[in-house]
């Protein structure tokens, strides 16, 4: 071996060393600093107008895709309708509910079958597959309203129940049999949302800031009810969650959706246009696509998601 070679051989050894040495120390800092840089929790994304502004009325809500991706939001141009909307966000009446029902929440079942929270005549409505007949599902005249629906993958609905002038609520699982109470004297029950493999049931409560999340069994039994999150200011609105558990919900009053993962954790920010956003569903291509309602502005907005929506 050349002197020359040997100079270079050690200053080479030297460099490795000292070049391990530094990742050995700074590479843990580094990675902490770039996970933290790239997490879902340092991205704040921003929407898109997905339809003009007062397209629909301050009632805005639902929403909810179809298998064939289909939007569907209650009080198209007025209150006591349902809007339909492609992809494309071009809107046309669906169907004009019976006098005296107003639409709140939406959901399909496997087949479908729409089922409409009608929170001013105390119903669930349905409308089958292929038609635009609305009927009576169940009714209960105790019930407040209902507000907002759940349904897991067996088609078992949840409804959320809240009484804004007394600050409580319930949450009842509705069948064709009726409406069956699950919880009574909570807060404002307001978003709800089944997990994606249904073994938890969530339901926030909008004016306390509260997500409760309790054991959910096959028979549609609720129990173990644990205090999922807390938030310090604005109130809370529809809920869903995305294949992954993480659980999406709207900021009423902040102009926020927020993600948060199974284990309770804000992992995401979305920024809105409009400051009240009402409700969340996922669609468009691979359902990665989110369309949140606006009540102040009386519209859609979307952005897209990482997972896809656990409906689909």
């Amino acid at each position: 071996m050349s002197i020359e070679f040997g100079r270079r051989s050690g200053l080479y050894s030297a460099r490795r060393f000292f070049n391990l040495s530094v990742m050995k120390y700074f590479f843990p800092i580094i990675t902490i600093i770039g996970l933290n840089l790239f997490s879902c929790k340092g991205i704040e994304t921003t929407t898109t107008d997905f339809t003009p502004e007062h397209l629909f009325t301050k009632g805005i809500e639902g929403p909810a895709v179809n298998s064939k991706n289909e939007l569907f939001v209650v009080n198209f141009r007025e209150e006591g309708t349902i809007g339909k909307l492609n992809m494309k966000g071009k809107a046309e009446l669906f169907v004009k509910l019976p006098e005296g029902s107003i639409g709140n929440g939406i959901r399909f079942d496997r087949n479908d079958n729409m089922y409409i929270a009608d929170y001013k005549g105390h119903n669930v409505l349905l409308i089958k597959n292929d038609t635009r007949d609305v009927k009576i599902f169940a009714h209960e005249p105790k019930a407040n309203q209902p507000n907002d629906l759940a349904i897991n993958k067996e088609g078992m609905l949840f409804a959320s129940d809240p009484d804004w002038k007394n600050g409580t609520g319930n949450i009842w699982r509705v069948d064709q049999k009726g409406f069956h109470l699950l919880e009574s004297g909570m807060g404002t029950t307001n978003g709800i949302e089944v997990s994606p493999g249904g073994e938890y049931l969530y339901v926030n409560e909008s004016v306390q800031r509260k997500i409760w999340r309790y054991d959910l069994d096959k028979e549609g039994n609720i129990s173990n009810k644990t205090l999922f999150y807390t938030f310090k200011d604005f109130g809370l609105d529809g809920m869903r969650c995305d294949t992954k558990g993480n659980l999406y919900v709207c900021r009423y009053g902040a102009g926020k959706v927020v993600v948060l993962d199974p284990g309770g954790t804000l992992i995401r920010t979305i920024h809105l246009k409009g400051e009240k956003p009402t409700n969340i569903a996922f669609g468009g291509k691979n359902r990665k696509r989110c369309f949140v309602t606006l009540q102040d502005r009386g519209s859609i907005e979307t952005f897209k998601a990482e997972y896809p929506g656990k409906d689909f």
